[in-house]
């Protein structure tokens, strides 16, 4: 054997151990990344079940109770785009690691918060950062897994953890409410974040793949206050009316400030949000898809907590037990979508049976009534719509990130929360507003003093939420069938490489 095949031999055999070693660096990666997208995810309904005791505690009114979770969603969505952008421009570790520590110096804050203006500060701060940390979490999976079949089994991890974190959140905050104090459904962050940022310092590397552009400060000033006044004006509408000038002008500044914003993408000579990065037809259904998820999701969510804890009598810790069989139907629908079906069927048989799944699902869970038990009426139908859903959230999610150029994975990534928490935001005052519409209706000409009808009147309220959503999941059957290309996604040679580190 001559000098040269030994060598080339060895050189092989030196690059097969550095790829098994990538390989398996690449999965304690996807570990750190759910435990970072966990923490913000829990965060926007964690603290929705300690919120009685923090308002006892601190002694704040019911009308300042609702900015312990707007001041979160409005600092979250309206800085995510971003966020993105400089992870993409300063690199995804650093991004990543700030984020981390930030949120949690935040959520310290808010668990030590002596009265009502303390913990909305730090419920924005922990916005903040949760825009910072959620598109470099996402962007580092879209950067690290290319491999079709990995990259796959990464994305229903991630994509799973997305959809069923507010249900996870439901749990937990119930347990440490019930168990210790409001006050840890925010230190419980802290404990979560040292895990994050061990293994971030020690597994991610610090490349930056948009090092030569610059921040586009116009387009960030647009995009910023235009989510900043959709989000505002959707919560507006949930606690004064549609009617309002503080709802309908805030959502009129919104859409026009957002209009602005893509016209200026066109003329920047760095764009904050690339049109290419829209223009595939595949990634703009994903983003659609992602949207109309995060309005449905919130019907689940909220008033079923509301049913379970007020009508059926359930502790919050109960309350999130109920809420299981829902996330492991949607894990298991994640994995199963994501790595066999959409690669075998495409996104256009997929996504669009997902969302019909939930719309069945939705529609079941209307039959609840006011002697309703949880093993009949509301088990069965939670595992329906949890499996729809993993069939939509995780595919969805690796598609809107997928091809992308590596410098525009941060910005994709950063997309992708937005969508999901301007449709939370348009389904919690939607939803809000048509359920109080209903109970209202119902009372109309009835004995309002009745606990029989005041439950009826409640049940009246759920049901119609119940239904919209299923509207809003049978709408997103439609337009995912219209506008998914058919046949089975081809992997981007120009997609963001592989890093090996």
């Amino acid at each position: 054997m001559s000098q040269k095949t030994l060598s080339d031999d060895a050189r092989a055999g030196v690059a097969g151990v550095e790829r098994g070693q990538a390989s398996s660096r690449r999965w304690w990666i996807l570990g750190v990344v759910a435990i970072a997208q966990l923490m913000v995810v829990l965060d926007a309904t964690i603290v929705n079940i300690a919120l009685p005791s923090a308002q006892a505690d601190l002694g704040f009114s019911d009308g300042n109770r609702q900015w312990i979770v707007t001041a979160y969603a409005l600092a979250f969505a309206s800085l995510l785009l971003l966020g993105g952008r400089i992870a993409d421009l300063f690199g995804r570790k650093p991004a990543f690691l700030a984020g981390v520590v930030g949120f949690a110096a935040a959520s310290a804050l808010g668990g030590a918060a002596n009265g009502f203006t303390m913990l909305v500060v730090a419920r924005a701060l922990q916005g903040v950062f949760g825009a910072l940390l959620a598109p470099a979490a996402l962007s580092l999976l879209n950067t690290t897994f290319t491999d079709a079949r990995e990259r796959a089994r990464a994305f229903s991890v991630y994509g799973a953890i997305a959809g069923a974190g507010g249900a996870v959140g439901l749990l937990l905050g119930g347990v440490l409410t019930d168990a210790l104090d409001w006050r840890w459904t925010l230190y419980v962050n802290v404990a979560i974040a040292v895990v994050a940022f061990a293994g971030g310092w020690l597994l991610l590397g610090s490349h930056r793949d948009a090092a030569d552009a610059k921040l586009d400060v116009p387009g960030t000033i647009l995009v910023a206050s235009g989510l900043f006044s959709l989000v505002y004006g959707f919560s507006n509408a949930e606690t004064h009316d549609w009617g309002s000038p503080l709802t309908w002008g805030f959502l009129i500044a919104g859409g026009l400030l957002l209009t602005a914003f893509a016209w200026w993408q066109t003329r920047a000579a760095h764009p904050l949000l690339p049109l290419r990065i829209l223009l595939d037809r595949n990634r703009a259904a994903s983003f659609i898809a992602v949207l109309i998820t995060g309005a449905g999701m919130f019907g689940v969510f909220l008033f079923l907590t509301y049913y379970l804890q007020l009508n059926l009598g359930f502790s919050p810790t109960k309350t999130g037990v109920a809420f299981l069989p829902m996330v492991g139907a949607l894990m298991v629908a994640a994995q199963l979508g994501t790595t066999l079906l959409v690669p075998r069927l495409g996104p256009k048989a997929v996504i669009p049976l997902g969302f019909a799944i939930a719309t069945a699902g939705m529609g079941w869970l209307t039959g609840i009534g006011v002697g309703s038990h949880y093993a009949g009426a509301v088990l069965p139908q939670l595992i329906v719509i949890g499996a729809g859903l993993g069939l939509v959230m995780p595919p969805a999610m690796q598609l809107a990130t997928g091809g992308v150029a590596a410098e525009d994975a941060g910005v994709a990534s950063a997309t992708v929360n937005a969508m999901q928490q301007v449709g939370g935001s348009i389904g919690t005052a939607l939803l809000n507003t048509l359920a109080a519409s209903a109970a209202t209706d119902y009372l109309t000409g009835r004995d309002a003093t009745s606990k029989l009808v005041q439950a009826q009147a409640t049940i009246e309220s759920y049901t119609t939420a119940f239904w919209w959503s299923a509207v809003l999941f049978g709408a997103g059957a439609v337009l995912a069938f219209l506008f998914y290309r058919r046949g089975v996604p081809a992997q981007d040679a120009d997609a963001a490489p592989v890093v090996h580190m």
